[in-house]
């Protein structure tokens, strides 16, 4: 798990110029593990963002062993490849070696929208004496069908969403601010949460 930081630009080695967003891997703690006999599936259970005390309930807190404090953040990681126990840190080393990672996020949020804006549709003219320009036309007909159909595209909410971006390469590695520059634009708000892990189709 890491922290979007933003969009910057930097010079790689040949001299071109690459745009680039900057993540800040803040320390992942190891929490608990899942196996197959008790839980059914491998995973490994992550928390970052530490709590301030007192302000956890007995059931939240009721996760956490004794050594490890209340992370406001948790995340599971299946088929974790790698050894880890409870307890232990998690940190940009995990990203030695990787050429190009995947970044899922919350996509930004644009409120309710046309379908001009949200689908793309082209509209209608833009003269005098038309009378349609940014509706979405016609979506059930008169007597047949008489309905509007599922799934059909129509004015709502936009953005929010579980987004994931694939395939980004990693610029640069910076292991004393924690940082990992990946080219290109990932989902989400600048502060905002993203998960980082090695790309599935390179």
């Amino acid at each position: 798990m890491a922290r979007k930081v933003g969009m910057t630009q930097v010079f790689d080695e040949v001299g071109n110029l690459v745009p680039v967003t900057v993540m800040r891997i803040d320390p992942n703690v190891v929490i608990a593990q899942k196996t197959s006999e008790k839980d059914g599936y491998k995973a490994l259970v992550v928390g970052i963002d530490d709590l301030k005390t007192g302000k956890t309930n007995k059931p939240y807190a009721g996760q956490f062993s004794e050594n490890v404090s209340p992370k406001r953040t948790i995340r599971e990681f299946r088929d974790y490849d790698k050894d880890a126990s409870v307890g232990d840190t998690l940190g940009i080393d995990v990203l030695d070696g990787v050429r190009y990672v995947d970044v899922s996020g919350v996509s930004k949020g644009k409120g309710f929208q046309g379908v001009v804006k949200r689908w793309g549709f082209k509209g209608g003219r833009a003269a005098h004496g038309s009378k349609f320009h940014r509706e979405p036309g016609s979506t059930g007909q008169c007597t047949s069908p008489g309905h509007s159909f599922k799934n059909i595209k129509l004015p709502g909410r936009m953005g929010r969403e579980n987004i994931t971006t694939m395939s980004l390469r990693v610029v640069k590695l910076d292991t004393e601010k924690n940082l990992v520059l990946v080219k290109g634009a990932v989902p989400g708000l600048n502060h905002g949460l993203v998960m980082i892990r090695a790309a599935v189709k390179r």
